[in-house]
């Protein structure tokens, strides 16, 4: 598993002393708020060992994510195929972080490193994200690095119960030179 350093951060694979941090933002409902329900902590470790098997196997994936001055754990961030039940495919970006974290331009660095490896290290044409219609937050990082959103393509995640999170936006950026097709509501995001 590589590591990505930026000014601030590193990427990093997970460590046993990672597992108490996550599984306490997983349980924080600030922190889980457009993303279900609350997560126990047999799940947030279940988590952690699948995400370091699909890095393993597929060789990107999600990185632990550290502050480098003070060696703290403060999230993940990373990339992941996207879901066969979603309507687009590919390679999806994200990232989630403590709430400590918040508000220090950590997600904008580690989403701009997670995208530098996809397109140079990868040599993927394009990432996608998506988010709840209410996660203005993430809805602006992805504008910061680049990313934007055609309306048209908004949808309902088919894994999420009816309610305030199953509506969807996503949002694609391009390697530089490298121009997607465009795309409607008729042609889902590929």
């Amino acid at each position: 598993m590589p590591e990505l350093h930026t000014d601030r951060l590193l990427l990093r694979r997970w460590r046993e002393s990672d597992l108490v941090p996550w599984a306490a933002m997983n349980a924080d409902p600030e922190v889980r708020e457009h993303l279900g329900e609350l997560l126990t902590r047999e799940q947030s470790d279940a988590a952690v060992t699948l995400m370091q098997a699909e890095f393993d196997e597929r060789g990107f994936g999600w990185w632990a994510l550290e502050a480098r001055e003070t060696g703290e754990f403060i999230g993940r961030a990373g990339l992941d195929e996207v879901d066969e039940d979603m309507p687009f495919t590919g390679v999806d970006i994200g990232w989630r972080l403590t709430r400590s974290a918040w508000g220090h331009g950590y997600a904008t660095e580690a989403a701009l490193a997670c995208l530098a490896f996809g397109f140079e290290t990868l040599g993927l044409s394009e990432v996608v994200a998506s988010t709840t219609v209410g996660n203005l937050r993430s809805q602006a990082v992805m504008r910061r690095i680049g990313m934007t959103r055609d309306q048209a393509d908004d949808f309902e995640d088919p894994s999420v119960p009816h309610g305030p999170l199953r509506r969807c936006v996503p949002y694609r950026t391009f390697r530089e030179g490298a121009h997607g097709p465009h795309h409607s509501a008729a042609t889902p995001l590929l």
